[in-house]
């Protein structure tokens, strides 16, 4: 078992707890709940709950105020419907739920930055401390912001961080621009006509169409993206009838795609719409398409990224922290709240391991210290008294 550094034990605990009973989406009421008891009894001045659904934010004033700024800092508390698998004494007690994102160990982490800013206050200005549900899916970020977050609170800029098991505990990686993609989703149905199987002729095979709309929908990044530019068309999925006799009167198929660049969604979203349609046309079968933006680009704007960059520097030196890591084509509704407002993702190293949303994955908890120390970091540096 990892050795854990001792000043940060009640942490640690509160990581270990918060892990053993995790929560999906909106629905995290008792680790909101326990978020919020934290922070009152930390002495904080205004602890808000019920923010997009089930949000929590907590406000702290500085030693003083002149400055007038506001920072934010933002963590995720959702789990994953996945059924955990490291055999910790820590694991998941609810069946087909854990936290497999390392979304326990920011909360933790946020947390005991939390209690260091309440307790030393030694900054100009106020913190709002973001705790928020349904990163995974669905859309928390957004409706935090459309819960009126950033007017509400007086946000001037954001910041958050996402654990990394690639990175070494103590290192640090991010990147100025495009850091994570977009996220869309697309469902088409294939309206045919049904047949014997041994009479094609007298049916419209939706099979064969969605075969051949499948096929075209591969086309759009090698033909209609420009070949310096990144994006991604996946059908995960195609389904029709349920016997091998039959020509089915409908399929149905659906996908994601992936993109940084807003022109080129633009584009993508354009052509998967044409080609189910027109294809469908050509064999005088009918295509409805739903076609639903989901998450935006994340995309890390220079000036805040800079700082970002030589605060983590400062605090584990400068050949520990990576300011030009590939971005991934993984999606991360942080860009909602960097849509709102300037600010920056970080990766924290989590020390290897079990990767991103494997059974296996377990937050490293000597990662704890980094986080709570670049956590407070951040507000000191950025509204020093």
């Amino acid at each position: 078992m990892r050795a854990v550094d001792p000043r940060y034990a009640d942490v640690v605990e509160w990581r270990r707890d918060i892990h053993a009973h995790p929560e999906l989406q909106f629905e995290v009421d008792r680790t909101a709940s326990l978020v919020a008891s934290k922070l009152r009894e930390f002495g904080c001045d205004e602890v808000v709950t019920g923010i997009g659904r089930t949000g929590v934010v907590d406000v702290i004033h500085g030693n003083a105020n002149g400055s007038g700024k506001v920072i934010g800092l933002r963590a995720d508390m959702d789990a994953l419907p996945i059924e955990e698998e490291t055999g910790m004494p820590w694991a998941s007690r609810t069946k087909g739920v854990m936290h497999a994102c390392g979304h326990d160990g920011h909360t933790a982490m946020l947390l005991g930055a939390a209690r260091e800013l309440a307790q030393g206050r030694a900054f100009n200005g106020t913190v709002a401390v973001v705790f928020q549900p349904a990163e995974e899916g669905g859309g928390g970020g957004k409706a935090m912001v459309d819960d009126g977050l950033m007017d509400r609170f007086g946000i001037n800029e954001i910041y958050a961080m996402h654990t990394e098991p690639a990175l070494a505990i103590g290192r640090f990686a991010t990147t100025y621009g495009p850091f994570g993609a977009s996220a869309d989703a697309f469902r088409i149905r294939i309206d045919g006509k049904g047949a014997h199987g041994a009479e094609p002729q007298d049916g419209i095979d939706p099979l064969v169409v969605g075969a051949n709309i499948l096929l075209a929908l591969q086309t759009i990044v090698s033909r209609n993206i420009h070949p310096r530019q990144s994006a991604v068309v996946t059908v995960g999925w195609l389904n029709a009838g349920k016997a091998g006799n039959v020509i089915p009167q409908f399929a149905e198929m659906g996908g994601t795609t992936r993109t940084f660049d807003p022109a080129v969604r633009d584009v993508i979203e354009e052509r998967v719409l044409a080609i189910a349609e027109k294809m469908a046309e050509a064999y005088g079968a009918k295509a409805t398409v739903s076609y639903k933006r989901m998450f935006p680009p994340l995309v890390n704007p220079a000036l805040e990224t800079a700082f970002a960059v030589r605060t983590a520097r400062l605090l584990v030196g400068e050949n520990n922290v990576n300011d030009a890591v590939e971005p991934v084509m993984g999606s991360e509704d942080f860009a909602f709240m960097l849509e709102a407002r300037p600010g920056n993702m970080m990766q924290i190293g989590n020390g290897g391991g079990a990767g991103l949303h494997e059974a296996t994955f377990d937050f490293n908890d000597q990662a704890i210290p980094f986080g709570i120390a670049y956590f407070r970091k951040l507000v000191e540096g950025r509204m020093p008294l």
